[in-house]
């Protein structure tokens, strides 16, 4: 069916470790090439057309090519794409992000969102002057040895759900970087603070991710976040929240649904308006670690195309046009996209759920939500049942992220949510056997 993405990947095989260059591509028997994308919408290599609830991870709020975007990226172009000189767009940016939220004093950009998060964690460090850090279970902030702990646990390592243990994702990773990571259960404010007060004196942050998406979506309860923050305060220690996917269900992040203000904020995706960013916003009394005062910084920080005038140009470009009646308008769409996949849910007659809030939404192929990322972790056979259902959304003609997320873009009316609904039923029903045969994705392993 899909010929030339079929060659396509063959050849790249030739030169490409494992045939491309990001994991979450891949699908069997081969990734779809994209050959253009308008709107919120792609056709492929084969010329077939589809709905994109992907968005590139989450990170196109605007979808594809929107104009006022290309034409702030033509006309900075024909000026030149980096300097090793500072640029006006940067400040102007800059200013923007810090008028969004209250707890944006200063901010720093680099060029993704896992360089966002290095730097938050360096910069607890050299602000606390301690090595350690404190993370949630199973949660995802890039690619980094320290942020990569306890990612992707399984029973067989996982420890006692009240004591997670520290878990490496990648062969090699060194030990040290595992003691230096204490891992927590999510949204156990008892468990969490318990195992915050045995290393209390070591810990430099907490990061937090508030609505994790290797954790389902699932929000972080307003007094799990409460506690955190009131434990900072009282060792010492900084509150880091992860608003890379998050930053899009308000003006400000997700942040401003909670009473618990973060000290540092790390950011990225929708913020580049289509182009490869990160940065890290906080209070300037933290941010100045950064800063020179009669001497070195605390931390020294540069990088090739950090705050890259092209980048700045869309990022600024694509953050205006998301103004608060934008949020409110995607946020509305999203409400109704998940009211109708429950529907489609139901009327398929199969033990399904659905997460998320604002423009996102994740759909989980059981009765219920997950708790955390135990309740979460997927047999082989219900992963399996979750590749088929996503296949049956591609053959429908919608993009989906592959763990069943969706993300909405602004160019998205009505009729696409239809769309998605009816795709949705279609899939639901096509694996049905398979759901009502018991190899569903709710079949949780707690490793109690």
């Amino acid at each position: 069916m899909y010929e030339r993405s079929a060659e396509l990947f063959r050849v790249a095989q030739e030169f490409i470790a494992g045939g491309v260059s990001r994991n979450t591509l891949l699908r069997e028997p081969h990734p779809i090439y994209a050959a253009r994308g308008s709107g919120c919408r792609i056709i492929d290599v084969d010329g077939v057309e589809r709905i994109d609830y992907s968005n590139n991870m989450a990170a196109l709020i605007h979808g594809h090519c929107h104009p006022a975007i290309v034409a702030a990226l033509a006309d900075q172009l024909g000026r030149g794409t980096a300097f090793t000189m500072a640029t006006e767009q940067e400040i102007d940016f800059a200013r923007h992000l810090c008028g969004r939220s209250p707890t944006f004093e200063r901010v720093r950009f680099v060029n993704s969102g896992t360089e966002a998060v290095m730097a938050a964690l360096k910069a607890a460090r050299a602000f606390t002057g301690r090595a350690r850090f404190a993370k949630v279970e199973g949660t995802y902030h890039g690619a980094y040895d320290y942020a990569e702990v306890s990612q992707s646990p399984g029973p067989q390592n996982w420890g006692r759900p009240d004591r997670p243990a520290s878990v490496p994702l990648a062969v090699g990773t060194p030990g040290s970087v595992l003691h230096d990571v204490v891992v927590l259960p999510f949204n156990d404010p008892a468990d969490a603070i318990a195992i915050l007060d045995e290393q209390r004196d070591e810990i430099s942050c907490v990061l937090l991710d508030p609505m994790p998406h290797r954790l389902g979506l699932v929000q972080a309860e307003e007094s799990y976040v409460a506690a955190l923050r009131e434990w900072t305060r009282r060792n010492g220690a900084l509150l880091v929240f992860d608003e890379v996917i998050t930053y899009r269900t308000e003006v400000g992040g997700m942040q401003a649904r909670y009473e618990a203000e973060p000290d540092l904020t790390a950011l990225g995706k929708i913020i580049g308006g289509g182009l490869p960013v990160g940065a890290l916003a906080g209070r300037q009394a933290v941010m100045a670690v950064f800063t020179s005062v009669g001497g070195p910084p605390r931390l020294p920080h540069s990088g090739t195309f950090s705050a890259n005038p092209l980048t700045m140009t869309a990022g600024l470009a694509a953050m205006s046009l998301f103004d608060e009646e934008s949020v409110e308008r995607l946020n509305a769409l999203g409400g109704r996209a998940r009211a109708g996949l429950e529907e489609a849910i139901s009327t398929a007659g199969v033990s399904a759920c659905v997460t998320g809030t604002g423009s996102l939404f994740r759909i989980h192929l059981r009765a219920n939500p997950p708790r955390d990322y135990r309740s979460l972790f997927l047999t082989p056979e219900a992963a399996t049942t979750l590749r088929l259902f996503i296949d049956g959304l591609y053959d429908s003609g919608i993009v989906m992220i592959h763990t069943g997320t969706g993300a909405l873009s602004t160019p998205m009316e009505q009729a696409d949510i239809d769309r998605l609904a009816e795709a949705t039923l279609a899939s639901l029903r096509r694996i049905k056997p398979r759901l009502l045969a018991g190899e569903s994705a709710s079949d949780p392993r707690d490793g109690s």
